[in-house]
């Protein structure tokens, strides 16, 4: 029964997935097709998808259809530069058609773009609207733990840090688009990566850090290699959390935590006087008192309190955890590092401005000669797009999911606009150039050029895809990553104090 209704789950968010992206598709090709009737051009196809089609109906002389290549869509203009490559051979023999003026080629390609411009605005209001769902521990700039002998802390940044800008960027939130400590590692350029960060009790400090790419986790057959991307470059800090306990590993009080008497709703602040700033810097310091008992200090409400722990693995657990027991000291807590959830409200033109920054910063970096270390390995094609929105979608709290879908397709249909912008023949920017230099030489250019042009552009395009669909495949099935640890017929537990000894773990 669990199979079948996770089979029915999985159907039903992929359908929604396809949804979307059709309805992106259509409105994209909507604008040409409007235009082109304004303007009064031969319209002979609408179709959505490519391929061989599953349906088609002719109407007032368009022929309407659904393609069998889940990948875009088109519309037919003979008029226009021959797209036969990827729209296939039309009925209508184009050179006993009217010629267009290069202003009518420019309108009609320009079209297709403004309305995914315009379909990007219209999810932006609606996203202002009703909000989008964000969580404390998002917008946080503090430092909460860093790698030890890892660039950061050879630098000199520390736990408590407030990263101010990175390279001179303003820093916002940790996570994200432009504007956070994420995307700033990734994006920068050259071999240093010059942080600014307010230290408590001394002001702003500039911090020069060196760029390092982290060693692949595992090392992968060549041919396997297609499906890997290559590591971005890190320093080694991770963002300050909020140490709520958000609940126990086992609903019997017979964890550490329990025993000492924390309660669901406790924020840990401190072990042994010494700060807990995250997660990382907790398992840290437990690991480091060697399993003897600690001085946990807590907040209740407005009280702060403190508690004697001692730190254990769980007493019921896998054999291979007996490999270095320290390494699993733990006080048995379900972390809850959210933080207070609340609903945003960004204004439009601010999530169109980010979302347009952020796709022009990507093209920029991957420009030859930019010192980044972003290339087009790290692009996502319709799988990986696809992705993301399955993930979206199966947050079970279905306003969040539907909210957070609608302000990816902010930032997807901004992307899809100024892409296909770009001066790439096969491309709606590429027909604008074309439709200029024919306006420049006062005579069209060579019909059978541009046949050449356009298919051999259709066909490093259709490569592209490819290459980076295997990319996209890779991070689904996790090539290139840790495989993890096959689930154990023994269930972590800990244990009542009388059945601890029988156990059979040391």
């Amino acid at each position: 029964m669990d199979f079948l209704l996770n089979a029915l789950r999985f159907i039903g968010i992929l359908f929604l997935v396809v949804m979307v992206f059709n309805l992106m598709i259509l409105v994209h090709e909507l604008g040409h097709f409007l235009a082109a009737k304004w303007r009064g051009l031969k319209v002979e196809k609408f179709y959505i998808w490519f391929g061989k089609p599953i349906w088609k109906k002719k109407i007032n002389g368009v022929e309407y259809g659904l393609g069998s290549i889940p990948a875009g869509g088109f519309v037919m203009l003979p008029q226009m530069a021959p797209m036969d490559a990827i729209e296939g051979s039309g009925e209508t023999d184009r050179e006993q058609l009217p010629p267009i003026t290069p202003l009518d080629k420019i309108i009609v390609a320009f079209a297709g773009p403004l309305f995914s411009f315009l379909l990007a605005a219209f999810f932006a209001c609606l996203v202002w609207h009703f909000g989008k769902a964000e969580y404390e521990g998002e917008k946080v700039t503090t430092i909460g733990w860093v790698l030890k002998d890892g660039p950061a802390d050879r630098a000199g940044l520390l736990p408590g840090d407030k990263i101010v800008s990175i390279d001179g960027s303003p820093i916002k939130s940790w996570r994200g688009m432009v504007d956070s400590v994420v995307w700033g590692i990734m994006a920068s350029e050259g071999d240093t990566i010059h942080f600014l960060v307010e230290r408590p009790g001394q002001g702003e400090v500039k911090v020069p850090v060196a760029a390092e790419k982290p060693k692949a986790e595992v090392e992968v057959a060549w041919w396997k290699s297609i499906f890997t991307r290559p590591p971005f470059r890190q320093v080694g800090i991770s963002a300050v959390q909020k140490l709520t306990v958000g609940g126990f590993m086992d609903d019997q009080p017979n964890s550490p935590a329990q025993e000492a008497g924390l309660l669901k709703g406790d924020e840990i602040v401190s072990v042994n006087g010494a700060k807990a700033w995250n997660i990382g810097g907790l398992n840290e310091l437990l690991k480091a008192s060697s399993g003897k008992p600690v001085q946990l200090g807590y907040l209740r409400g407005d009280a702060t309190l403190e508690a004697t722990v001692t730190p254990r693995p769980p007493d019921q657990r896998p054999a291979d955890w007996n490999l270095d027991d320290t390494a699993f000291l733990n006080l048995g807590i379900i972390w809850d590092v959210n933080g207070e959830r609340k609903l945003a409200h960004p204004l439009p033109q601010d999530q169109l401005w980010d979302a347009s920054r952020t796709i022009f910063q990507t093209l920029s970096k991957l420009m030859p000669g930019s010192g980044s270390d972003i290339g087009a390995s790290h692009l996502s094609g319709f799988i990986g797009i696809g992705n993301v929105y399955y993930r979206l979608f199966q947050n079970p709290d279905f306003w969040d999911a539907w909210l957070s879908v609608i302000w990816f397709s902010v930032v997807l249909n901004i992307n899809l606009a100024i892409l296909n912008m770009l001066p790439f023949p096969v491309l709606d920017g590429g027909h604008i150039v074309m439709a200029i230099l024919e306006w420049i030489r006062r005579k069209p250019i060579n019909i059978r050029l541009l046949e050449v042009l356009q298919t051999a552009c259709v066909l490093l395009l259709l490569g592209f895809m490819v290459f980076v669909s295997f990319k996209d495949t890779g991070d689904i099935m996790g090539v290139g990553r840790k495989k993890e640890a096959a689930e154990s017929a023994v269930e972590p537990k800990f244990l009542p104090p009388a059945q601890r000894s029988s156990t059979g773990n040391p």
